[in-house]
């Protein structure tokens, strides 16, 4: 999730690792960032309130699977960016950048800094979300080697609270985490393990069996989690057995036209249109898995 548009200042920024003391000032500034963005192009907040956003920086700052950073100009904490490093594929955000100081370089600075740990820590790839109605980002990640992989969009509404027959789903426990690495290798080329460790222990995970064995599996089905499974039907299932969809709401692949479809017609709605970007090594072309995953 990324959110970065306004003034310049042509100030380079001086770009150190976080520090907890930062969470309070970085919390508020991606709150601000990421409410101006959306407010300006028409689309509802992506956290409800600064202390929302401030929990998610806070857990991320804390974590020792995330990388983060945050950028000073006379002395003053003016954004912070953040990598996720639980897993094979790191994952970037989110970027923020204080309003008053936008467009001035300083969210190039933050993305080469978790870039250059990327590098590094050799890992073979890198994904990041990516508001898909602000185009002055989507031009700096492609201008630093991003390339587009899917449109999404975020499903928000009601929970359906209907499981076809045959399935059942069900909270995640540690003895399911071998398999839903296994299902996400057979799907992607490899798994997501530190974040569904994380989720399972946060009692957050959640998992549909069909014919006694696990075929889809989700860290949590919202804004910041992923899901994965053997097809469509599974991921319907999951998604109609869960009491709610986190946050803003899960991401989509459009592309997956029936998963989307059975989503509108069991009253969700597109919140608002994402796009997601990788750079790396991908073992799977552009859209091979779209029957199978929600990001």
């Amino acid at each position: 999730m990324i959110a970065t548009s306004a003034r310049a200042t042509g100030q380079p920024a001086v770009i150190r690792r976080a520090q907890p003391a930062d969470v309070d000032t970085c919390g508020l500034t991606c709150y601000d960032a990421f409410t101006t963005l959306n407010k300006l192009h028409s689309f509802p907040p992506d956290f409800p309130s600064p202390d929302a956003a401030k929990h998610v920086i806070s857990m991320m700052f804390s974590h020792p699977g995330f990388y983060c950073v945050v950028a000073e100009q006379d002395g003053k904490i003016v954004g912070s960016n953040c990598m996720d490093e639980r897993s094979a594929i790191a994952g970037i955000g989110p970027i923020t950048i204080a309003p008053s100081v936008q467009n001035g370089g300083v969210g190039r600075q933050l993305m080469m800094a978790v870039m250059d740990r990327a590098a590094e820590r050799r890992f073979p790839g890198v994904r990041l979300v990516q508001a898909a109605f602000h185009n002055r980002s989507l031009s700096l990640y492609a201008k630093l080697g991003f390339d587009i992989r899917e449109p999404l969009v975020v499903m928000q509404g009601r929970p359906i609270h209907q499981v076809p027959q045959g399935y059942s789903v069900r909270r995640a426990v540690e003895n399911d985490l071998e398999a839903c690495n296994a299902l996400c290798r057979r799907v992607h080329g490899h798994d997501r393990s530190g974040e569904m460790s994380d989720a399972i222990a946060q009692g957050v995970a959640r998992v549909a069996e069909r014919g006694g064995r696990i075929t889809a599996c989700a860290s949590i089905v919202g804004f910041f989690g992923h899901t994965v499974a053997e097809n469509s039907s599974d991921l319907q299932a999951l998604i109609g057995g869960v009491d709610e969809f986190a946050g803003p709401g899960f991401l989509l692949p459009t592309r997956n036209t029936e998963l989307f479809r059975w989503c509108l017609n069991h009253g969700l709605r597109v919140v608002e249109p994402m796009t997601l970007m990788t750079v790396g090594l991908y073992n799977e072309p552009a859209g091979a898995f779209l029957p199978s995953i929600l990001y």
